[in-house]
């Protein structure tokens, strides 16, 4: 285990399960986003995203789950992620436990096929608990999205007692249409399951003030941890892969080398071919 920090921010190297249970303080969270691997064969630098069987992760599940409910301040909220196939058992275990105020779908299109026999998935299921439903933190305000009613259309809502334009903002609701992280955005990072930078927003801006300890268990490419930075929060990121730990220190300019390696953001293979075209073009001009 390692542990990098600076201005309010770590990125720890290690087990979640491990780091949960020596280095986190009980009740010290306000806000856990936890995105863990899905038990569905993906390859994190070389780890196999598999286990022995569905109740093997199940288990490993409920125990880093149990950890992030025991770290989590009274009113602190959690937003957790998991394969459509494995959020029954995710929403059983955790409404024994917590409050589940919403259950979210994170719709995404894709460019691909998905499956051949059977329909495939496009969202991704996320759940939302709080430790206490008279005591946590929304940000209502702060996430209003365009109201796709009659105030486009400035029409009278004459139910009011005073009738009046309706409402052009409102809460988003549980559907969330947010574009996944393609190669060529600017956001993207060299990681198989790397989640967006608007998806984090949102559930930050919702689920915590500035000032407050937001946590990551998975941190993959440290994208809760970033958002948090930018948002005027702390931050502590836990990742088990080396190469991911470098993604979290240089995002978070915790460090600008390790080991002697400068670190820097892997270019893609258009961006070089870009800079070729334009040194060719400088080089024509002179």
């Amino acid at each position: 285990m390692k542990i990098f920090e600076r201005d309010r921010h770590k990125v720890i190297w290690g087990d979640a399960i491990k780091v949960l249970s020596s280095e986190i303080e009980d009740e010290s969270i306000d806000l856990v986003f936890a995105d863990p691997p899905y038990n569905i064969g993906k390859d994190f630098n070389g780890r196999r995203d598999k286990w022995e069987s569905k109740e093997s992760y199940l288990n490993w599940c409920y125990k880093w789950l149990a950890l992030c409910i025991s770290k989590l301040k009274p009113g602190g909220s959690l937003y957790v992620m998991t394969a459509t196939q494995n959020m029954p058992y995710f929403d059983i275990y955790l409404r024994k436990r917590m409050t589940i105020l919403s259950r979210i779908v994170w719709f995404y299109d894709s460019s691909g096929v998905q499956a051949r026999k059977y329909y495939g998935s496009l969202y991704e299921p996320i759940l939302f608990c709080v430790k206490d439903k008279n005591n946590y933190t929304f940000n209502a305000d702060d996430i209003m999205v365009e109201a796709r009613t009659g105030a486009v259309r400035k029409l009278i809502d004459y139910r009011k007692p005073v009738p009046k334009v309706y409402n052009s903002k409102k809460v988003p609701g549980n559907v969330w249409n947010i574009p996944r992280v393609r190669y060529r955005m600017e956001e993207y990072e060299e990681h198989p399951t790397q989640k967006p930078v608007a998806l984090l927003n949102r559930i930050v801006t919702a689920s915590s003030h500035p000032g407050d300890m937001v946590l990551d268990p998975f941190s993959g490419t440290f994208t809760t941890s970033d958002v948090a930075k930018k948002l005027d929060r702390m931050s502590i990121g836990i990742e088990i892969e080396e190469e991911y730990v470098k993604i979290g220190l240089r995002r978070l300019e915790i460090c600008s080398e390790y080991e002697g390696q400068p670190l820097e953001k892997k270019g893609r293979t258009f961006e070089s071919a870009r800079d070729e075209q334009q040194a060719m073009l400088n080089f024509s001009e002179v």
